[in-house]
């Protein structure tokens, strides 16, 4: 027979994914390889969602969204973000990923380049290379804070180059970029004539910074925000998320999404209303416990003497392993057989980050503490062991 699609042989394995089911075969194992919040759904989510489903709201919507929910999507960005658009600048996705996956078919051709974060989420090259798009990987270094350094964007950039990923706050550094490295991204893109994509899909999981959106400081309709109800309200099941830009680049979007995926979930779209409509005080309890175990952490790190920097949003870090002379897929596997303790490889982010180890701290605290002892004490260990082998 013939081969199959070239671009899909191109794609690479998720780490992340290949981690969890490898940890998922140990029921001692401790997960904090995956992004996935161990709170419930909220129950009036969930109930509208069972309502909606009784009631017979079980058909076909518009690609776009239903209206209803639409509307609550603009009020929400209003009030939490000052971000002024209507109905006709907002599509709804059946996730985050698919609004991502229209936005770079919608706006880069095959054969043109990408940027993409390194370290960075691993779906923004595999979406990349699926799409026949070049991905073009773009530092975010420890000793800059892990924050995007105009000078070294500007060598990244050629002839191809048609849009530029960003990701904030960052999985998987958990940096919150400040309003000002936001307003020098938008003129980079001005002065090279880019588009913008941004994950903003922890923009409600921040601590001591607020997060600033693309809509905020982009007055040109050069950039379109991508966000998520998973994290935010718990929902990483229920597969919806959407996406904001320009009315022309939406439009474009959700003729993308109409082709590929019909439309959202009707239920998922109602349980999604009612969570931007309805009480946020789940929001807020969740992101106080989210800081609480990332303290926790931070606090064990600093004493174990592996701390490294503070991340200000999203609920991961990433762990320097350098000291074992282990490469990160390696030192994970080691870690998953002989500590039990499943941890996300950093070299699946990226090459930058193939001295590190990401972890997530949503877990319930009991388990993210004692698998987090665990890695610390795998460290210290292994170091011990190189720095003998080596002497």
């Amino acid at each position: 027979m013939k081969p199959l699609a070239k671009n899909t042989q191109q794609i690479p394995r998720s780490g992340i994914r290949v981690v969890m089911e490898m940890a998922w075969k140990d029921p001692d194992a401790i997960h904090l390889e995956v992004g996935q919040p161990d709170f419930p759904t909220p129950p009036h989510i969930v109930s509208a969602a069972c309502e909606a489903a009784q009631a017979g709201f079980t058909r076909y919507t518009p690609a776009a969204g239903i209206p209803s929910l639409k509307k609550a999507i603009v009020t929400s960005l209003r009030a939490v973000h000052g971000i002024q658009v209507d109905e006709t600048r907002v599509t709804v996705a059946p996730g985050a990923i698919a609004g991502l996956v229209s936005a770079i078919v919608a706006l880069v051709d095959p054969g043109e380049e990408v940027l993409v974060p390194d370290p960075g989420w691993p779906n923004y090259t595999s979406i990349s290379l699926l799409n026949g798009v070049t991905p073009k990987r773009y530092p975010l270094r420890g000793k800059n804070q892990f924050l995007p350094d105009i000078k070294e964007l500007e060598s990244c950039v050629t002839r191809k180059t048609k849009a530029i990923i960003v990701n904030t706050p960052s999985n998987p550094t958990g940096v919150v970029y400040p309003r000002k490295v936001m307003e020098e991204l938008v003129s980079f893109a001005r002065k090279h004539d880019l588009y913008i994509v941004a994950d903003e899909v922890y923009d409600r999981i921040t601590f001591n910074l607020s997060h600033t959106s693309f809509q905020n400081v982009d007055s040109e309709g050069r950039s379109v925000s991508v966000f998520s109800l998973s994290k935010t309200y718990s929902m990483t099941g229920w597969r919806i998320g959407y996406v904001v830009g320009s009315a022309e680049i939406i439009q474009m979007m959700t003729k993308i999404l109409e082709s590929t995926l019909s439309c959202s979930s009707s239920v998922s779209q109602k349980a999604a209303e009612a969570a931007l409509v309805g009480s946020q005080d789940s929001v807020g309890e969740m992101v106080a416990a989210y800081r609480h175990r990332r303290d926790r952490v931070l606090a064990l790190l600093k004493q174990r003497r592996l701390y490294g920097y503070t991340p200000e949003g999203a609920f991961y870090i990433l762990i320097d392993i350098s000291s074992t002379g282990m490469k990160s897929y390696d030192f994970v596997k080691r870690l998953l057989q002989e500590k039990k303790v499943a941890a996300a490889p950093g070299e699946t982010f990226g090459p930058l980050s193939g001295d590190y180890v990401r972890i997530c701290f949503a877990p319930a605290e009991e388990e993210l503490m004692t698998g987090t002892e665990r890695i610390c004490d795998f460290i210290q260990e292994r170091s011990t062991c190189t720095n003998g082998d080596a002497g």
